[in-house]
């Protein structure tokens, strides 16, 4: 795999309040870049067969089915490759927190299969194409479904995934995930700011202040960690915000703007297209389908 600087992605769970993400939707394009994020990830995809699934150190083409779990900070993406991607294509995913299952209860033997599955994830776990299939019907429902419906389907969901046999890891044992935005504290404090001041005007000066660093060594800190300017680091999270809001939200693509602290809709669009290859009302209308935030 050519290297490539790792995106960090935004998503729109609020750890007080939220405990995960559902969305499903027919998957028209392949469009998200090589990323990770702190929370697990469940994707189930279908009829994408010959697309290439990243997942660490891992790089396989997919079949009809494919199902996976991916640990939190694991770097993972979904590429086109020889895929023909049609209508009938599916892609069920759910985001959700560490803290869905609180560690005392996941020290009791009645968890112990949930338990080992998400230390196994930090290396991504495959699931067969058998237990995909057999798994779609529970996925749909709870993507269907609200509140704590939907966590009851979801607790039954993982101890199924839990026990189903003939799994295996995607990232080697050997593999460690080297995110230099969350292993340096310097740089989580830098994107810890961006992240809750991302709606602001913030200014290169405000963020060295907040540090107690200077403008100069921040620009070079970011830049040698991910390999990209101020300004695009910080729109690179203004950017994650908005994509989430078009996903997870009715507002119109002027309000996301502005909301996520762009200036003006030209720039914002100019922006947008240039890292995701399409418009914002483009992307947005690939985002068809379920979306739910519990």
């Amino acid at each position: 795999m050519k290297e490539k600087y790792i995106s960090r992605e935004v998503t729109p769970l609020n750890e007080k309040t939220d405990s995960m993400l559902v969305f499903d939707r027919h998957k028209e394009d392949f469009n998200c870049p090589l990323h990770y994020h702190p929370e697990y990830e469940l994707n189930f995809i279908c009829n994408c067969k010959n697309a290439v699934r990243i997942v660490g150190d891992s790089i396989e083409s997919i079949g009809d089915y494919d199902l996976c779990l991916v640990g939190p900070n694991l770097y993972h993406d979904w590429q086109k490759g020889k895929c023909e991607v049609v209508s009938s294509s599916r892609e069920i995913t759910t985001q959700f927190v560490a803290s869905l299952f609180p560690r005392d209860l996941l020290d009791k033997d009645i968890l112990k299969p949930v338990t080992d599955l998400l230390k196994r994830s930090e290396h991504g776990v495959l699931f067969t194409p058998e237990t995909a299939q057999a798994i779609e019907p529970m996925m749909s429902e709870m993507a269907h479904s609200t509140g704590f419906e939907a966590y009851l389907i979801f607790q039954r969901l993982m101890y199924e995934l839990a026990i189903s046999p003939n799994q295996r890891l995607l990232s080697s044992e050997s593999f460690q995930s080297d995110n230099s935005v969350s292993t340096d504290a310097r740089m989580e404090r830098i994107h810890s700011y961006m992240m809750q001041n991302y709606g602001q005007k913030i200014m290169l000066s405000d963020v060295a202040d907040s540090i107690n660093m200077s403008p100069i060594s921040v620009t070079r800190l970011i830049k040698q960690r991910t390999g990209k300017s101020f300004i695009d680091f910080l729109n690179e999270i203004r950017l994650g915000f908005a994509t989430r809001m078009m996903v997870d939200s009715d507002k119109n693509i002027s309000e996301i703007c502005f909301s996520c602290g762009f200036n003006n809709i030209s720039n914002f669009n100019r922006i947008f297209k240039k890292r995701q290859g399409i418009t914002p009302t483009e992307f947005r209308q690939t985002f068809h389908g379920v979306k739910r935030v519990l």
